[in-house]
């Protein structure tokens, strides 16, 4: 899942980036609300985790103002401002949950997942085809019973697969889920990535679509 963290704050945007990685997500962190508006509009990232205290813009500001564009985007407020009146102006603008720092980061990730869920790139806890079971809230994957070991690009380009079984996925769109922004991608990266999985799950699981992409087969 990609995520867009905005938070001025960087010792506290660092580590919640770094935290989020090793949940198997893919994160851009920005420190403005300009870049932020910028980067939904231009990145369409799936869920965004937004704090009010910005610099430029208020964060309630950069809410109403992205959800006017982007009405079905999920966006979780990460914030200081802990009172009521706060909580429910923040809601009422648009907020999907609201999360008052100092917080627990097991909350953070569960609220993450419900929206996750909301937003129907989580299924179910698991996802089962064929002999490959992908556990999601462990991030783990288990070939005929035995796990592997997959590193944190392979759990999230087989996540993105499995979760869309039957249905191609096009290069920019697993590129998109796999990296940042700012990440400098090589041009066979993708294809390096499948081919460590097609060695650890067998060469036919995931299918090339010539041209435009990959697909695995939901029966």
């Amino acid at each position: 899942m990609q995520i867009l963290l905005v938070e001025d704050d960087y010792p506290l945007a660092k580590a919640l980036q770094q935290a989020l990685q090793e949940q198997q997500h893919t994160v851009n962190a920005v420190g403005t609300g300009e870049a932020a508006l910028h980067i939904i509009d231009t990145e369409k990232p799936d869920i965004v985790i937004l704090d009010l205290g910005l610099p430029d813009i208020d964060g309630i500001d950069v809410l109403k103002k992205a959800r006017k564009k982007h009405s079905d985007l999920p966006i979780l407020l990460l914030t200081a401002r802990a009172e009521l009146d706060d909580r429910i102006t923040g809601l009422d603008s648009g907020a999907d949950d609201y999360l008052a720092k100092p917080f627990e980061m097991a909350e953070l990730f569960a609220r993450l997942r419900v929206l996750e869920r909301r937003l129907g790139t989580a299924h179910s806890s698991e996802i089962v085809i064929h002999n490959v079971c992908l556990d999601c809230n462990n991030n783990s994957v288990k070939f005929n019973g035995t796990e592997l070991e997959l590193s944190r690009k392979e759990y999230m380009l087989l996540k993105s697969l499995m979760e869309n079984a039957g249905r191609i996925q096009t290069r920019s769109t697993l590129e998109r889920r796999l990296y940042s922004w700012d990440e400098e991608v090589a041009s066979n990266a993708l294809e390096v990535h499948v081919h460590h999985l097609r060695k650890k799950l067998g060469s036919n699981f995931i299918k090339t679509v010539r041209g435009v992409g990959y697909k695995i087969e939901s029966h």
